[in-house]
């Protein structure tokens, strides 16, 4: 892919919020603090007071590291890898992170748009493309790529079988991932399976249903909770975390820690 190299105006970094930066309340150590930043959709992004109780995973992920390992949530509502990087939001992140940080990289359900130019990219050429920004980005920082695989929506079929539906990007992902010598969270595999041994009733405490919405892909309080445990798992399991970094990850997490500041003016 040939990309056109763009030139971003003072008033459009204006309009790149800054990450909001959350620690754990775990007990201080001695580390120089690694920032885990977080580039991403809706399902991870920061929610605020007039989006409750609707819960972003990266909302959740500070109760499961220590302190030393704050987290700078840059995920944004309705973005994909294309227009996260065309709005300049990937320059935002590159500017703020520094020599030994992790990105998490997380995009595909707004990738998926066929009919939005702005957003859609195509799994085994685009989206692969604009991946490897983000990858080469934070590797000439001398931070470590992560790459996440899309958490799953709630969807069931007749037969009450958790499905499936980001097509053919989690395995462009994967792919894009062993040929980079990339770390890979497969949250995408394991959340489909969480949602299949909850099933068809529970998950939708999982997700944000209420009284007024029926909200098949984006989380409440547990749901957040219950993802951001899934990634900080695959952290581990990847050796991008070691032990020393992870707290509370087998603990129950009281849904009262979750909390939406007002909006941004």
């Amino acid at each position: 892919m040939s990309l056109t190299r763009r030139q971003v105006t003072s008033a459009a970094f204006a309009a790149v919020p800054l990450g909001v930066v959350a620690a754990g309340p775990a007990q201080a150590g001695a580390r120089r603090p690694r920032t885990l930043f977080i580039a991403g959709d809706s399902t991870a992004a920061q929610k605020y007071s007039d989006a409750a109780p609707e819960t972003g995973w990266g909302m959740a992920l500070p109760f499961f590291l220590h302190k030393d390992r704050p987290v700078a949530n840059h995920a944004v509502n309705g973005r994909s890898s294309k227009s996260f990087v065309d709005e300049g939001r990937l320059d935002a992140v590159l500017a703020a992170i520094r020599p030994g940080d992790l990105l998490l990289v997380q995009f595909a359900h707004n990738d998926e748009k066929t009919t939005d130019p702005a957003r859609y990219t195509e799994p085994w050429t685009t989206y692969q493309d604009y991946l490897r920004m983000y990858v080469d980005g934070a590797r000439a920082k001398g931070a470590r790529p992560v790459l996440v695989t899309p958490v799953e929506r709630r969807r069931f079929d007749a037969e009450g079988n958790a499905v499936p539906t980001h097509g053919e990007y989690p395995a462009a992902m994967r792919a894009l991932a062993e040929a980079e010598r990339v770390a890979l969270l497969d949250v995408q595999a394991l959340s489909l399976a969480l949602w299949q041994r909850l099933g068809v009733e529970e998950t939708k405490t999982y997700f944000n249903w209420t009284e007024t919405e029926q909200d098949n892909t984006h989380f409440n309080p547990p749901g957040a909770i219950a993802v951001a445990r899934l990634v900080v798992g695959e952290l581990l399991r990847t050796r991008v975390l070691g032990p020393r970094d992870v707290v509370r990850l087998h603990d129950e997490i009281p849904t009262s820690w979750i909390t939406w500041p007002a909006p941004l003016a």
